[in-house]
C-alpha cells in the first residue's frame, strides 16, 4: 500500500498562553537527567535555556558529586543527586532513583553530557520503558538506545511521542551505520528529510534531525526549519536546544508542535546574537539569554 502523503508545515504555533493567576507548577515542571565528570556545562545549559524558555521549574538529575557543582552556577536550578560510577557517571543502580525524582514532573530530558560510559549506557535502557511523563532523548541518551532500540519501542507513549534530538553523527548511530558509511546527512536535504521521516515512522517518535535547515517530523507532518547561522557551530547548542523543546512540552504543548516552534526559537535567538555582534564568537550561554527577546518576537507576529 502507498504510504500516506506527508504534510508540510510552515506555519508555526504560538507559544502557550499564561494566566494571570498560574504558578509554577502550571508553568511545567521539567526533570534534567545530564552530565558527568567534565561535563557538567550541559546539564547547567540544558537547565536554565527551560527556564527561559518559559518552564515553571527545572531540576537536574546528576551524579551526587557534581550535583553542588550545578546548584553553585545557577540559583534557579534545583538539583537531585543520583547514584554515580568511580568514573563520576550515572550509575546503573540510578533508574530507581530517578523514577523518585519524576514523581509529579510533566517532562524528562535526559542525555545531556551523560558519556556512554556502560553503566550509564545500561541505566538509561533501564530507565525509558518504565517513565510515564513525557520524553526528550538528546544526545548520550541517542548513544545509549543506539545499540538495542527495544528501550525505544518499550515508552509507555501515554503523554504522546519521545522526542528524539539527534544530529547527523547520531543518526548514523542510531541507524546502525558507520560514522565513515556515505550517507550524507548534513550536505544533502532531501535524503535528511527521507531519513527522518522512515525513522519517526518506523519507530513511532517526533525526530529533529540537526543540521543547517533541522528537520522536524513525526512521520506524517514534516517542517524544516530556515532559523541559526553559523555562529551557532558552538558546543553546547544541541543542550540548549533540547531545554527549549523540553520546556514547551512541559507548558503543555504536544511533542511535534515543541519541536518544531523550539527548534524556530533556538535558531532566531542566535540570529538575534548574530545581528548585534556578528558569527564569530557566539556563545550557548547568549542564545540562551537571547531566548525570552525572540520568543516576544514571535509572540508579537515579527518576522
Amino acid at each position: 500500500m502507498p504510504k500516506d502523503p506527508v504534510v508540510p508545515v510552515t506555519a508555526l504555533p504560538p507559544l502557550p498562553r499564561r494566566d494571570p493567576a498560574m504558578h509554577k507548577g502550571e508553568a511545567g515542571k521539567l526533570f534534567v537527567v545530564a552530565g558527568s565528570q567534565g561535563m557538567v556545562g550541559a546539564a547547567a545549559l540544558c537547565s536554565r535555556a527551560a527556564l527561559r524558555a518559559g518552564v515553571g521549574l527545572a531540576r537536574v538529575g546528576m551524579p551526587w558529586r557534581l550535583a553542588v557543582m550545578v546548584s553553585g552556577r545557577d540559583p534557579n536550578v534545583m538539583t537531585f543527586a543520583l547514584p554515580e560510577t568511580e568514573d563520576g557517571t550515572l550509575s546503573a543502580m540510578a533508574p530507581a532513583r530517578i523514577l523518585k525524582g519524576l514523581e509529579g514532573s510533566d517532562v524528562l530530558c535526559i542525555g545531556p553530557g551523560l558519556s556512554t560510559n556502560p553503566q550509564t549506557v545500561q541505566a538509561v535502557r533501564n530507565l525509558l520503558p518504565q517513565v510515564e511523563c513525557k520524553l526528550v532523548l538528546d544526545a548520550d541518551a541517542l548513544n545509549a538506545i543506539a545499540g538495542d532500540l527495544s528501550a525505544l519501542k518499550d515508552y509507555p507513549r501515554r503523554k504522546g511521542l519521545p522526542i528524539l534530538t539527534p544530529h547527523p553523527g547520531e543518526m548514523l548511530r542510531l541507524l546502525g551505520k558507520d560514522a565513515d558509511a556515505k550517507l550524507d546527512l548534513r550536505a544533502n536535504d532531501d535524503h535528511r528529510r527521507e531519513t527522518a521521516l522512515a525513522f519517526a515512522r518506523k519507530h513511532n517518535a517526533v525526530v529533529v534531525l540537526k543540521s543547517r535547515h533541522t528537520v522536524v517530523t513525526d512521520g506524517k507532518r514534516l517542517y524544516v526549519n530556515q532559523t541559526g547561522n553559523p555562529g551557532m557551530a558552538k558546543a553546547g547548542m544541541g543542550d540548549v536546544l533540547a531545554g527549549v523543546i523540553s520546556a514547551l512540552m512541559g507548558q503543555g504543548m504536544e511533542a511535534f508542535d515543541a519541536a518544531c516552534l523550539g527548534t524556530y526559537l533556538h535558531g532566531l535567538a542566535g540570529d538575534m546574537v548574530c545581528a548585534r555582534m556578528g558569527e564569530i564568537g557566539i556563545l550557548a550561554t547568549d542564545v540562551i539569554e537571547e531566548l525570552p527577546h525572540a520568543a516576544n518576537r514571535h509572540q508579537s507576529g515579527q518576522k
